[in-house]
Formats: structure tokens, sequence, C-alpha cells
């Protein structure tokens, strides 16, 4: 860092100079990934609905309608009136765009064709499967749908890559406008904190080119794996709000060191040595934090986990090349257009005296604060032992969504969606099932309570396909997962084989394969969390400390993402339909709220630590840590809910359920944990604090990153 120090202060206009010509050309480049985006990625490779899916794929092609148009006969007409001007229109868009196969209640056989007619006669559905080399893409998609509008007829579209598509645009949006509102939001508020225009516009600089990064980062993991279409979103706004924040840290120690009196060059050496430090090992415990992530089989959250990796890694290097480079060309000037300037050192010195009066009174009763603040978190943390994992439902697009509106239409008004369990009888040796097999698998099936009935798909080699379609009402509930587990337990027949599949079996298989993985995710980050802490502070109490105060402020957050998302209180005030907590967005709070909680633990104990160093006691220490870290650690936060709390303004409920998490976390984290309860503990436990055994004192003085 000395060496890194050194070449900055000397050659800052370089180091400026590579760096944005680098990011530029980069983000220009990763304008690329918007084409390359997936909505799949969700199911584990291997599981048994897997292998349902792909022996039907391998034998039978696509059975999964794309898109399912959905006709309605206008008034004084009936189906029968309106048949040829549809099948005129299928007919046109099957010229046009390749298909496997197009059904309608007309073409199809029964009883198939019974779930292409609507319960009162006025609408019929066709339903639609892609050729593999169609040409449909997310970009043109919404030409494919107009092709199938029928002149003089109401049409609606449903299906999954229907809604998949409408998820995809959505996000896109939601990004541009989160960016729009965030980026000058962010630059006021920082131009209040600092008291300046120059100073708040290098965090926003530099959180500007963490866009660009972020674009690039996806376009280069989109050519070895799946991109989800939410790391989009979350990489970029992610990547933006650290980028600030650590801005803000950096920023704010070299105006410190100026105010001493220091040199421009030695405050940018003092403040590298100090505050960038801390942001390359900020930087490194939200990567490990984010690491956890990798241990998924699902590639979507491997893929969001590999694309917040980059993101802080982005962030941080930015921090430490770009933000030093040009404090080192700005100088004094970073205190420029200022409407008054000393109105940056009179918040400062307002703010040190109400975090030091703050923590005086804390550390005064520090174990009646413990107690009540650690039991009230508690508290709040009750709703999460009702907790459960769901999907992501359609009712997670707006109310406004053309594709939700016809999927609550195909679920209310036709007697069956056409989805149910699927299941895959192999014949032994070779040979086909006999007809007794079948018909014994298909009395098992008859007894389950929700099946409407069983119908053949068809038979190729020694596989069979069933699929046991769903009574009405049934889809979309728990009942449909205790479907999949009474059919799994049917004893096949003779030497055949029996699996299970379909749509929730998919999502079940998903969702149990992430409660298994959890455990490890949870050890990699304590584990690693712990041992970069102790090589931070060299104790083995603050480490503990900092992961127990995670735990909480998580417990607390999920307590009321399920309360509200959930259990549905005040779900109406957030334009959200209740609904059991989505895995993929769990475990993605669940990196980002452990990591920034261990990280702003990072900015308050190592100013706690370097007071000590100096020869401060505990309570002295606690008392400068907290003062000085008390206005930037706040504004961080703040500055970090405006950005990720542009999430609440999307469509999709799915994202604003991240950024309530985040908000609350946030809100907790920032000021109830790390501005009250961390320093009545650091009280409580006095000299406890910095111990550590010998052999390990003597392991940090080595290869502690402190020094």
């Amino acid at each position: 860092m000395n060496r890194w120090a050194e070449i900055v202060v000397t050659r800052s206009r370089w180091v400026l100079a590579v760096v944005l010509l680098i990011v530029l050309a980069a983000g220009a480049w990763g304008v690329g990934v918007f084409g390359k985006l997936s909505g799949t990625g969700y199911y584990v490779a291997g599981s048994e609905a897997v292998q349902v899916q792909e022996i039907i794929y391998d034998n039978f092609g696509s059975q999964t309608a794309d898109i399912i148009a959905m006709y309605t006969a206008p008034e004084g007409r009936t189906l029968d009136d309106i048949r040829g001007d549809v099948e005129q229109t299928l007919q046109e868009f099957s010229d046009d765009v390749p298909t496997t196969s197009i059904s309608t209640y007309w073409t199809a056989p029964p009883p198939m064709n019974q779930l292409l007619i609507s319960t009162d006669q006025r609408k019929v559905a066709a339903s639609i499967i892609l050729a593999p080399d169609s040409g449909v893409t997310s970009a043109n998609f919404d030409a494919a749908l107009e092709k199938l509008e029928v002149p003089g007829l109401e049409a609606q579209f449903a299906g999954n890559t229907v809604v998949g598509v409408e998820f995809t645009h959505t996000l896109e949006r939601d990004l541009i406008i989160a960016e729009a509102i965030a980026v000058p939001v962010t630059l006021v508020l920082l131009v209040l904190i600092f008291g300046g225009v120059v100073a708040a516009s290098v965090p926003v600089f530099v959180g500007v080119l963490s866009i660009f990064s972020s674009l690039a980062t996806l376009r280069l993991l989109s050519t070895v794996t799946e991109v989800s279409s939410y790391a989009l979103n979350i990489t970029s706004l992610i990547g933006l709000g650290l980028a600030i924040d650590y801005g803000l840290f950096i920023v704010s120690r070299f105006r410190e060191e100026l105010a001493s009196g220091a040199e421009t060059a030695v405050a940018t050496k003092r403040t590298m040595l100090t505050a960038g430090r801390t942001v390359m090992f900020s930087g490194a415990l939200l990567i490990c934090a984010f690491a956890g992530m990798l241990v998924f089989p699902q590639a979507v959250l491997r893929s969001l986990g590999l694309g917040a990796m980059a993101s802080v890694f982005s962030a941080a290097v930015l921090s430490l090349t770009a933000v030093p480079a040009v404090l080192a060309l700005l100088g004094p000037r970073i205190n420029s257009w200022t409407w008054d300037r000393d109105a940056s050192a009179r918040g400062e010195a307002r703010a040190r005296r109400f975090w030091g009066g703050v923590v005086t009174r804390v550390v005064q009763r520090p174990a009646i604060i413990a107690i009540v603040i650690t039991a009230g978190l508690l508290v709040i943390a009750t709703p999460v032992a009702k907790a459960a994992f769901g999907e992501i439902e359609y009712t997670a697009l707006p109310e406004s969504s053309q594709a939700r509106a016809a999927t609550q239409t195909l679920l209310d008004d036709f007697s069956s969606t056409g989805n149910g369990a699927t299941l895959v009888l192999r014949g032994a040796d070779g040979q086909p099932p006999a007809p007794d097999q079948v018909r014994a698998v298909t009395r098992e099936i008859a007894g389950v309570d929700g099946i409407a009935q069983t119908v053949t798909v068809g038979q190729q080699g020694d596989v069979l396909v069933l699929q046991a379609l769903y009574a009405q009402g049934v889809d979309g509930t728990a009942r449909a997962s205790a479907i999949t587990d009474e059919l799994r337990g049917i004893e096949p027949p003779g030497e055949t084989e029996l699996l299970v599949g379909g749509s929730r079996a998919l999502v079940d298989d998903a969702n149990s394969a992430v409660a298994d993985a959890l455990p490890w995710m949870i050890t990699i980050m304590v584990v690693s969390t712990l041992v970069l802490l102790f090589l931070a502070f060299g104790s083995v109490v603050l480490p503990i400390k900092a992961v127990l105060m995670a735990g909480l402020s998580l417990a607390a957050t999920f307590g009321v993402l399920t309360w509200v998302f959930q259990l549905g209180h005040g779900a109406s005030l957030l334009g959200v339909v209740p609904n059991a907590l989505e895995p993929t967005f769990v475990v993605l709070i669940l990196a980002v709220v452990f990591g920034l909680s261990t990280d702003y633990e990072v900015f308050l104990m190592s100013r706690m630590v370097e007071a000590r160093a100096a020869g401060a006691t505990t309570v002295e220490a606690v008392r400068e840590g907290t003062a000085r870290t008390g206005r930037v650690v706040t504004a961080a936060a703040l500055l970090l809910i405006v950005v990720t709390g542009a999430f609440t303004i999307s469509g999709l409920s799915i994202m604003r359920f991240l950024g309530v998490g985040m908000i609350v976390a946030l809100i907790i984290d920032a000021t109830i944990v790390r501005m009250l309860l961390v320093p009545s503990l650091v009280k409580l436990m006095g000299e406890a604090n910095w111990w550590a055994p010998e052999w390990m004192k003597g392991v940090h003085a080595k290869i502690g990153i402190g020094h």
C-alpha cells in the first residue's frame, strides 16, 4: 500500500487517464449484455424434476407452451364463428415464425382440448411452442406477439416465456429509472454532507464509473455462464452504492488530513494508508460474503454471486485508483464550490459532539442498553419462525402488466392451466412398460387428492410420459407440493422406474437444494470473516462479536420481511401480493447484509483500534471511534439506502422485497447496532476486547493486515 500510494501521488494524471480509458472502453463493450441476459438457471441440474424434463425433451421435444394465446368471442358471436379468423392468424404466424407445435381447442385431441376452452365457452386458447431456431428473442418478442393479434377480437397472451420476457423488460426499465433517480439524489445529499460541490462530485464520479464496470463484468460473465436478468440491476446498483460509500470514506479522511495541516501529497498518502487500507479490507470481507453464494447448484445464484463479487472488486479498485488520483490533483481545491467554507467543518464538529454525547451516555449504562436493544431486535425477528421458501410468481409483475392479467385470466376462466405433475414411467431392460403396469400407476395417481385427471402425453421406446393434471385451485398452492411428495411415494410396479417432475417439482427441488446449501454458505461467510477480522485487529473477541452482531441484524431484517411480504401485514401499502419468500433473494440479502454489517464494523472498530494503539483506554477508544465515524457511517448508510432503496420503485414486487430488506437492514445496522449496541458491548467487555492467545498474537504480528 505504501508503494501504491507513492505511485498515485507522483503519477496521478497517468493513473487517472489509464483508469478512465479502461473503464469507459469496457463499459462501451459491456452495453452488449442487454441482449445476453437469461431468465433461466433457477433449477438444479441432476435433480429428479430436471431428469424428467430432459427425458421428455430428448424423446418428444419441448412440451411446455411458450405462448398461450387466448381469444374472446365478441358479443353475439360464438367460438365457431371466430374459428376461421383465429386459425388463419395462427397459420400466418407459423409461416413467419418457426414453431414446434400449435394446438387449439379445435385441433387438440380429447381430453386435452377441454383445457383450451374457458368454462363459460366464451374464450378459446392456443398453445404455441416455438422452435429452437425460431429467432424469437427478448428484444423482438413483442413484435412476435403482435403477429398473433386477430382483428376484431380481444387477445391476451400468457405462458412461461411471455411472463419471463415481461420480467426482463421490466428489470431493464427499472434499472434506467433507478439510476436516473439515485445518482442526482445522491449528489445532492453529498453536497449537503460535504458542504461543497467538488467534494461531493468525487464519490459520484467513481460511482458512475462503477456502472460502466458492472456492465463490462456481466458481459464478460455471459461468455462463460448464464447471467440472470436480475444480475443487471443488482450488480449495477450494489456497485454504484459501494463505490459512492468508499469514495465518501476516502474523501472524508483526506479532508480530515488536510484540515490537520498536511500537504496534499502527505494527506493523500495518509488517506491511502488509513481509509484506503480499510476500503481494501472491506472489499475483501464483502467478496468473501458473496463467495458463499457459489456453493449453490443453481446457475442464477452463482451468476449473482460472481456479479456481486466483481462489482465489489471494481468499486474497491476504482476507489483505490481513481479517487486518490483525483484527490492528489485537486489538493485543497477539494473544498471548492461551497456556499460556506466552514460549513463542513462545523457539521463535522456538531456530529462529533452529538455522537460523542451519545456514546458517553451509552457507556454510563452499557448493560441496560445492550439488553434492551438485543431483546427488541429478537422480538422483531420472531416472524422468521414462520418463514417458508416459495417461488417468483406472475403476481410479482406490476398490476398494469398484460402478462400478469393474461395469466390471471387463464387461472380464473379455464378449468385447468394444463399444469400438473409430469411422470415418466420407464420400462425394464429397454422394453416399454406393460399395459397392466401403466394401469396400476394410473390408479395410484387417481387416488391422490387434488388430481383432476391423468392423460398420456406419449410413448417412445421404453419411456411413457403421463400428465397428472391439477384440479382447479390447486396450482400455485402448498397442496401442489404435497401432491409431488405423494406421487414420489408411489411404488413403481415390477422393475419399472417412476420419476416425478413438472413445474412445481422443479421449484421444490430447487428450494430443497437452497436449504441444503445454506449452512455451507453461512459457514464460508462466518469462517472467512473471523479470519480476516483477526488479521485486521489481532483480537479473537472482536471478530466473534462482529459475526454475532451481523446475525442479529439479519434476524431482525428477515423478521420484518417475513411479517410484510409473507404474512401480509402492510403488503397492500407496498402494492405486493403476500407470498412465501423467494430463496434467490433471501440468499442475496443474506450475503449483502452480512457483508455490509461486518463492513461497517470494520470502519468503526478500525478507528477504535487506532485510538487504542495510540494509548487510549477502552472507554476513550470507544468514544473516539464512535465520535469520528458516527457521521460518516450513518451518511454512508443513508447514501446506500438511496441507491438500493431505488429497488422499491420497481414494478416487480420481488425487487421491492430486496429494496425494503436493504433499507431495514441498513437502518438497523448503521444506527441501532453499530452506534449503540456495539459501543455498549465494547464497554462491557473492557480489556477482553483485545484478547488473543499468545501464539495467535505472534501470527498477527507476522501477517496481520493492519501493519
